[in-house]
């Protein structure tokens, strides 16, 4: 059993955000932060009644960009939801070069488990966002319910949040992304993180060990129900560079599957936090339903 050590707390809309840390086996042993908001309606019952909802960050973020600047915590107490904030990437993992470069590395982890050499041991963010946190989580006895679980993230953890709902089918109720990176196996920020940390011997391109990381290939080959909400900003500069391509998406016309294109809005957390009450409500609908 994993010993959460309380780091911070503080009264927020309904409840609590709450910052913990533990040593994560996914993550080598490493000690990762995360902070969760627990709603008021969690102390009310013994069970695990409350409904979750994950919140992972974008490139150079940590646990707190989100909390503190994402405005998910009004509607989320109101809605009685759980929100939790994992990092971005283990950290003083050691590796050369991890803080060269703010696309990889350090606040760059892609939320993948890599298999190359130099970064198999530390960075396994996928496992610790699917497999791990949930499960320390559980036994820490939050009144949680994990039978009804969603996920969302910005840019990065956009990306992220839109591929593991879509390799977990049935394990989350819904999924939401902020200007996320759709088809990264094809464009630069996608190719510099699976070229350094997935080991590849196929010589297709894109290789095909990158596949199960890339929503726009995962949604093509997905086999049923989908509930996704994909919000981008038009003055988005990363979508004007190719970075994102949310046509990969909503091209595929899925049932289930909505793409908006803001006027004006850019790639900063003043979109995020404008459309975030939108984004939790659709998850309540899910979560709730």
């Amino acid at each position: 059993m994993v010993s959460l050590e309380k780091v911070s707390s503080n009264r927020v809309s309904t409840g609590y955000l709450t910052k913990y840390k533990f040593p994560s086996s996914s993550l080598g042993g490493l000690s990762t932060q995360f902070n969760i908001f627990v709603p008021a309606s969690a102390s009310e019952s013994q069970d695990a009644s409350v409904p979750v909802l994950f919140y992972l960050a974008g490139l150079t973020c940590n646990e707190d960009t989100g909390a503190q600047k994402g405005g998910l915590l009004n509607t989320a107490g109101t809605e009685g939801i759980a929100v939790v904030f994992p990092d971005t990437s283990p950290r003083g993992a050691g590796v050369e070069g991890e803080d060269d470069d703010w696309q990889l590395g350090t606040g760059a982890g892609f939320y993948l488990n890599a298999t190359a050499e130099k970064w198999k041991k530390h960075y396994n963010m996928y496992d610790l966002v699917v497999k791990e946190l949930p499960e320390v989580l559980k036994e820490a006895k939050l009144g949680l319910d994990f039978s009804r679980w969603s996920i969302t993230g910005h840019s990065m953890g956009g990306h992220g949040a839109l591929s593991i709902y879509l390799k977990n089918q049935g394990l989350f109720k819904s999924a939401s992304a902020f200007a996320p990176a759709c088809n990264p196996s094809k464009t630069p920020w996608g190719i510099n993180a699976f070229t350094n940390y997935l080991e590849y011997r196929t010589r297709s391109s894109p290789p095909s060990e990158w596949l199960p990381y890339d929503s726009a290939h995962l949604l093509q080959n997905y086999q049923g129900d989908v509930n996704i909400l994909i919000d981008v900003g038009k003055e988005d500069d990363f979508l004007k560079k190719g970075q994102l391509e949310p046509e990969t998406i909503s091209s595929q016309n899925k049932k289930g599957v909505e793409v908006r294109l803001q006027d004006g809005f850019d790639h900063s957390y003043y979109f995020i936090s404008t459309f975030a009450p939108e984004h939790v409500a659709f998850h309540a609908k899910h979560l709730k339903a």
